[in-house]
C-alpha cells in the first residue's frame, strides 16, 4: 500500500492557482505556547499555508459563504423570501398577506415581461417552486395553509396579465387543470412537455400538484431521465428547471413516502462507478475491520462548532474507520463543511472514491473524505437549482444515506436530522442498505454533533436535542435475523452530565471555516474546553450506540477517546490525512 503514494510529496498540497495576496488566507489567531512542539509547528504550518486550490474568485476562504460558486446566478430576493414562507409543509406553511402578495407577483411579472435583469430577475427555477407551491397548498392543504384572503385578491388582479406573458411550463404548474385561477384556460390541461424526459415528468408532476404521490419506479425513472442537469438553452437540457425545482420542491411540501425517498436514495448508487468503469469492482471494497459513512447534513453549520471532522479521526485512531462526505457549499443555509475545512487546510479534496478505499485502508491512517462533486456528478449539478427553490428537496435526506465505499467488516451509518418524523425514514435507508448498525442524531442545527449545554427552557417543541435513535447487531444469528444479523433498536436523549461532562455553551463560529478548525485543532491537541468536550461526547456515544469492540460501558468508551486524543494519536491521523491525500495515486 505504501507504494502507493509519492514519497516525495511535502505536506503541502499539489500546485495551486495563483492568487492576488489580498484574497490570502488570514493568520490563524490560535496561540500556541513559547515552547512550541513539533506538533504545535505542524498544526501552525497547516493553517498558514492553507490550500486555496480552484480559490482564485473567492475573496475570503476562510468564511463559509466565499465556497458558494461564483458562477451561479443569485435568485430574486422578494421571491425568495416569498418562498420561504410558502414553499414548505402543510402545517409550516405561512400564507402571505395582501402586501407580500402583491410585491411578489408585481415583482414576477417585472420579471417575465423583461423589465428586471440580473439578480433582479426572478429565474424560471424560482417560478417554478412558488407557483407549485401555491398550486399544492391550494389543492391539498389544510384550511389553515391554503390560500389567505391577500393571496386571492392578489392572484385575481395579477392573473389575467400573467397568463398572457408566462411561459407553458409555469401556467402549467400553477393551473395545471384549469381551475384555480378562476380564468379558464386550455395551457394546463393539454400540456404535455418536450421531449420523452419532460413528457414523463410532466406526468408524475400531475400527481404531485394534486398533493399525491409516486410509486417507487415512477420516481426512479423520473431522477435518472433528468439528471445531470443542463443549462436551459443548452441542447442537451432533457427538462426545464422550473418543471424540476416544482417536482422537488412539490414532493418534499407532500412530505415524501418511504418508497419516493428509497428511490431518491438509490437511483444513482450505480453513478459513481463510472468513474472508474475499467475496474471489476463498481464499488470499492475496503479491507477494514468498520467501516463508519457519516451523513452530516449537505448545507452545514451556521452557527456552532462542527466536531465530526475531528470526531473522525479520534475514531479512526483506535481502529474505528471513518468515511466522510459532503459537499464543498450547499443551500439554503450554505454553512461551515468538512470540506471547506480539509480544502482550507491543503488537503486533497477530488479524491474518487477508489482513492478513498486506499486511504481507509491505511494502518495509520483509516479515514477518509470524498466529495459529492467526484462520486454523484449528476446531484451536484443541481446545488445552483437547490439555492433557487430555496427549502430543502427529498436529497437533502436521502443524499445523507451514502455508501461510496463498501468495507470487508461491519458497517454503520450515522447522519442527522432536525424535524421530527424523518427520523424514522433515515433508519428504513439505513436498513435497506443492509449495515449491521445505524444511527440517527438530532444535534445543533440538526447536525451530528450532541451538545453538553444545558437543554434551554425555551427550547421548541418536538424532539430535543441530543435525541438518538437507531438499530445494532447483536451479532447472533437467529430465526429471526435480518440478512444474518439480529438487530435490537433503542432510543435515548443524551444527558452529557450524566457522563461526567459540567454544562457548557456550545463555542460559535458564525460561518467562521477558520475558527471552527482553530477549535478543533486546539481540543485535538489535548486543550480541555467546549470543544474537547464535545469530541470526546460524540466519539465516545457513537462508539457505544453502534456496539463497536470495546465500547460496551459508556464510561469505557469515553476514556479510550479522551485517551486518543491526549496521547496525540488522533491529531496525527488528520495531518496524515492532509498530507497523505495530496500523495495518493491509482
Amino acid at each position: 500500500m505504501k507504494a502507493l503514494f509519492n514519497s516525495d510529496s511535502i505536506l503541502a498540497p499539489t500546485p495551486i492557482l495563483k492568487i492576488k495576496p489580498r484574497i490570502a488566507p488570514p493568520k490563524t489567531s490560535l496561540q500556541f505556547p513559547l515552547a512550541v512542539t513539533k506538533r504545535s509547528r505542524l498544526i501552525r504550518a497547516v493553517l498558514d499555508s492553507a490550500a486555496i486550490d480552484e480559490l482564485s474568485d473567492i475573496r475570503n476562504p476562510a468564511v463559509s459563504t466565499s465556497y458558494r460558486n461564483p458562477r451561479f446566478s443569485k435568485p430574486n430576493q422578494t421571491v425568495l423570501d416569498a418562498q420561504t414562507k410558502v414553499c414548505t409543509g402543510p402545517t409550516q406553511t405561512k400564507p402571505l398577506n395582501a402586501e407580500q402578495a402583491f410585491k411578489v407577483l408585481d415583482t414576477i411579472l417585472k420579471s417575465v415581461k423583461g423589465e428586471l435583469k440580473d439578480e433582479e430577475r426572478v429565474s424560471n427555477a424560482q417560478l417554478g417552486a412558488f407557483f407549485t407551491a401555491m398550486t399544492i397548498r391550494a389543492n391539498a392543504f389544510p384550511e389553515p395553509t391554503q390560500w389567505s384572503e391577500g393571496e386571492r385578491t392578489a392572484m385575481t388582479y395579477y392573473w389575467p396579465h400573467l397568463v398572457r406573458v408566462l411561459p407553458p411550463a409555469i401556467i402549467f404548474l400553477a393551473d395545471p387543470e384549469g381551475s384555480i385561477m378562476g380564468i379558464g384556460s386550455s395551457i394546463g390541461p393539454c400540456f404535455s412537455g418536450n421531449g420523452t424526459s419532460e413528457m414523463r415528468l410532466v406526468g408524475a408532476l400531475r400527481e404531485v400538484l394534486a398533493g399525491g404521490h409516486l410509486g417507487y419506479e415512477e420516481a426512479q425513472g423520473v431522477l435518472r431521465d433528468v439528471l445531470p442537469l443542463s443549462l436551459e438553452g443548452n441542447e442537451s437540457a432533457a427538462v426545464s428547471e422550473s418543471l424540476l425545482s416544482g417536482f422537488l420542491i412539490g414532493q418534499r411540501m407532500n412530505r415524501e413516502t418511504d418508497r419516493e425517498l428509497k428511490a431518491y436514495c438509490l437511483a444513482f448508487d450505480d453513478e459513481h462507478g463510472n468513474l472508474f468503469s475499467n475496474l471489476s469492482c463498481p464499488v470499492p471494497v475496503a479491507d477494514v475491520k468498520s467501516l463508519t459513512h457519516y451523513g452530516e447534513p449537505y448545507d452545514g453549520n451556521t452557527r456552532y462548532f462542527r466536531s465530526t471532522l475531528f470526531v473522525a479521526a479520534v475514531r479512526s485512531s483506535y481502529g474505528e474507520s471513518c468515511l466522510l462526505h459532503g459537499v464543498d457549499w450547499m443551500p439554503p443555509k450554505g454553512g461551515i463543511t468538512e470540506e471547506q475545512m480539509l480544502k482550507f487546510m491543503g488537503a486533497n479534496t477530488h479524491l474518487t472514491p477508489m482513492q478513498a478505499k486506499m486511504l481507509l485502508e491505511e494502518d495509520d491512517l483509516g479515514f477518509a473524505y470524498i466529495s459529492q462533486r467526484e462520486a454523484q456528478p449528476s446531484l451536484y449539478s443541481l446545488i445552483g437549482l437547490r439555492e433557487h427553490i430555496k427549502k430543502r428537496p427529498p436529497l437533502a435526506t436521502t443524499e445523507k444515506v451514502q455508501q461510496f465505499v463498501r468495507a470487508k467488516g461491519k458497517e454503520a451509518i450515522v447522519a442527522g436530522f432536525y424535524h421530527g418524523g424523518y427520523e424514522e425514514s433515515v433508519l428504513m435507508l439505513m436498513r435497506r442498505r443492509g449495515v449491521h448498525s445505524g444511527l440517527v442524531v438530532k444535534g445543533e442545527e440538526g447536525a451530528l454533533s450532541m451538545t453538553t449545554r444545558l437543554k434551554s427552557p425555551n427550547a421548541s417543541k418536538g424532539l430535543p436535542v441530543n435525541y438518538c435513535s437507531g438499530f445494532r447487531s447483536l451479532n447472533v444469528e437467529s430465526p429471526q435475523a435480518v440478512d444474518g444479523v439480529s438487530r435490537e433498536s433503542f432510543n435515548i436523549v443524551v444527558n452529557a452530565n450524566d457522563y461526567g461532562f459540567e454544562p457548557s455553551d456550545t463555542p460559535r463560529t458564525d460561518r467562521s471555516v477558520t475558527r471552527n478548525i482553530e477549535l478543533g485543532l486546539a481540543a485535538l491537541r489535548g486543550e480541555k474546553g467546549p470543544a474537547y468536550d464535545r469530541i470526546v461526547l460524540n466519539a465516545g456515544m457513537v462508539d457505544h450506540l453502534l456496539g463497536c469492540d470495546g465500547a460496551e460501558d459508556i464510561c469505557s468508551a469515553m476514556d479510550r477517546a479522551r485517551e486518543a486524543i491526549d496521547s496525540g494519536r488522533a491529531l496525527d491521523r488528520l495531518l496524515s490525512y492532509i498530507k497523505m491525500s495530496n500523495r495518493i495515486t491509482l
